[in-house]
Formats: C-alpha cells, sequence, structure tokens
C-alpha cells in the first residue's frame, strides 16, 4: 500500500425509507440506514447470523439519486469514508457520531415490493 485511505465500502439492504433534508441553499442531504449481514461458524460448528446497522449519508447529487430511486429493503452498494461528527442533545449531553459520507452509490438486484 502506497498510501492509506479513509475508504468504506458496503453492501447491503436499506432498514427503513430514506430521510431527505432540503436546504435553503439548494443543497440536499440524504440519511440512510443500511444493514449488512453476517453469517459464521463457531468452532463447535454452529452457525451464526448477525445484522450489522450502518448509518450513512450523501450530499447532493447522490442524494438526489437516493431520493429518486432507493427505497426501504433495497440492496445497494455504497462507497465513501467515515466522519464523525460531535453535537448535544436538547437535554445538554454531548454526543458523538459516525457515519458512512457516501462518494458512490450502485442499486442492485430488483427493486424493493411498492417501490416507484
Amino acid at each position: 500500500m502506497n498510501t492509506l485511505r479513509n475508504k468504506v465500502q458496503l453492501i447491503g439492504n436499506l432498514g427503513q425509507a430514506p430521510e431527505i433534508i432540503s436546504f435553503e441553499n439548494g443543497k440536499k442531504l440524504a440519511k440512510i440506514r443500511i444493514a449488512t449481514n453476517e453469517v459464521y461458524k463457531t468452532p463447535e460448528g454452529e452457525k451464526v447470523e448477525s445484522v450489522h446497522w450502518h448509518n450513512a449519508i450523501a450530499w447532493n447529487g447522490q442524494a438526489e439519486i437516493i431520493e429518486k430511486y432507493v427505497s426501504k429493503g433495497q440492496e445497494i452498494a455504497i462507497e465513501g469514508k467515515l466522519v464523525t461528527r460531535s453535537y448535544e442533545t436538547k437535554e445538554g449531553e454531548k454526543r458523538v457520531k459516525t457515519e458512512v459520507q457516501i462518494n458512490d452509490i450502485l442499486l442492485l438486484g430488483r427493486k424493493a415490493e411498492g417501490e416507484k
């Protein structure tokens, strides 16, 4: 490896409909949650399945693609980078959130049931 990079690639299914936010300056933000599945066997040979949830965001052009073509249950592939932000809740608690900031998205498989 010549250089190390902050790069994430995931293939999974949307757990809920995308949340689209339009700003006054014309920019768009899409927020999605992607479920990835992992299947492995324990040393005793028992099959274990687990689901991992990932928060992801997309801006502008990628957000518009998500808004128009992506729906709950659909399988997608994303590539991006991890970003971490901190914020304060209404109760004054400090929180930190890590998300995948999407650079590329690929729609996979068939459309989810009831999709546009």
